[in-house]
């Protein structure tokens, strides 16, 4: 009897151990298994157990216009800087404008008190007396001649002498404009105005300083730029100058605004290129909407006139990370393969064009977040 309940305690927990052994080993009710990725030496290659849970889309082809880019800068038109300069040497006694303000075309900068002026002066005065007695003398002269007193020839070496002492009086009225200085209210402090309206990119004077290129070595006072047109300066390398024309439009992109694009016309392929990189200096002319500032960085993309092959892919299949471009590609059996590259125009249907990086036929994995957020999760 002892014997047959030994036996049957022992049948018991059997049954009870393979019972259990059973539910340990059992998947969940309804639950899918796991997705198992495994990374390998190349984190370029991923490994999942289940490739197909991630379609594939081919891309297409697409022919558009090749596309060139550059860095570049913002720099001022030179053509559009106009200096301001002082004439008259002397002391800075007030300046009304400074760096960085915007003025306008004949706003007072700055004022000089100069000796200049006195001299200026003195000269335009006794140029005033000489043409007036030199006048009386002609009139003078002309009475005389008509009476049969003087001869021709007195008469005229007297209108000469009235038109040279004109002529000298003309120059001191000039010398005290160009001084500016009132000839009816001459005064020994000199107004400087600004010849355009712009920007003031440089100042050279301070409060109570020297100016006037006799003491302060440079009559420029300031220079004003007009923003309204400026220049982006690119540098191209050698072998992509046969890609740019003159009068060619570019797109710049602006980093400070990434929603932003303008259009500019390339007026300048440098004829000289740098020795130690091999690029030339490419100038592209742009109106200015009032967001271009002097040395912004900006991207300069150029389209030539002849078509090329691209790739055409989805945007969502193109992966954004570090300022780079990726998308993942079969690799063979369970794996795929991130590859970057270059991103074009965004397109109608939510597609994007591909520079370089894969060609037409090649296939891609079409939802690459769902890939990436899985190997993340690993």
């Amino acid at each position: 009897m002892m014997r047959r309940c030994l036996l049957i305690t022992a049948v018991l927990a059997a049954l009870f151990s393979l019972a259990a052994c059973k539910k340990e080993f059992s998947p969940a009710d309804g639950a899918a298994p796991a997705q198992q990725v495994v990374k390998g030496g190349d984190p370029s290659f991923v490994t999942v157990d289940k490739p197909d849970q991630f379609p594939l889309v081919t891309a297409e082809k697409l022919e558009a216009a090749a596309q060139l880019q550059a860095t570049g800068s913002v720099f001022p038109d030179i053509s559009r800087e106009i200096p301001v300069i002082s004439l008259a040497n002397g002391r800075v006694v007030d300046i009304k404008a400074r760096l960085d303000d915007y003025v306008k075309k004949g706003q007072l900068l700055l004022k000089v008190q100069s000796t200049d002026v006195a001299g200026a002066f003195d000269v335009y005065l006794k140029a005033v007396n000489d043409e007036r007695m030199n006048n009386m003398a002609y009139v003078r002269a002309q009475s005389l001649y008509a009476h049969g007193a003087i001869s021709q020839a007195q008469l005229e070496q007297a209108e000469h002498a009235e038109k040279d002492a004109r002529a000298d009086l003309n120059a001191a009225e000039q010398v005290l404009k160009s001084l500016g200085v009132d000839k009816d209210h001459p005064s020994e402090v000199v107004n400087v105005y600004s010849p355009i309206s712009g920007v003031i990119v440089t100042q050279n004077v301070t409060q109570a300083a020297a100016a006037g290129v006799n003491l302060s070595g440079s009559a420029t006072a300031f220079t004003v730029a007009d923003l309204s047109t400026v220049w982006i300066v690119c540098d191209v390398y050698e072998i992509d100058i046969p890609k740019i024309q003159l009068g060619q439009t570019a797109q710049i992109h602006l980093n400070a605004y990434p929603d932003r694009v303008l259009t500019g016309r390339v007026s300048d392929i440098g004829p000289v290129l740098d020795p130690s990189i091999r690029t030339a200096k490419v100038r592209i002319e742009i109106a200015n909407p009032g967001i271009l500032r002097l040395g912004m960085f900006v991207t300069a993309i150029f389209k030539s006139k002849e078509k090329s092959t691209f790739a055409l892919i989805p945007a969502s299949a193109i992966l954004h990370l570090h300022d780079h471009d990726w998308v993942y590609i079969p690799a063979g059996g369970q794996q795929f393969r991130r590859v970057e590259v270059t991103a074009g125009d965004l397109l109608p249907g939510n597609k994007q064009q591909i520079l370089s990086g894969i060609a037409p036929g090649q296939q891609v994995v079409a939802q690459v977040l769902q890939l990436e957020s899985t190997v993340e999760a690993q």
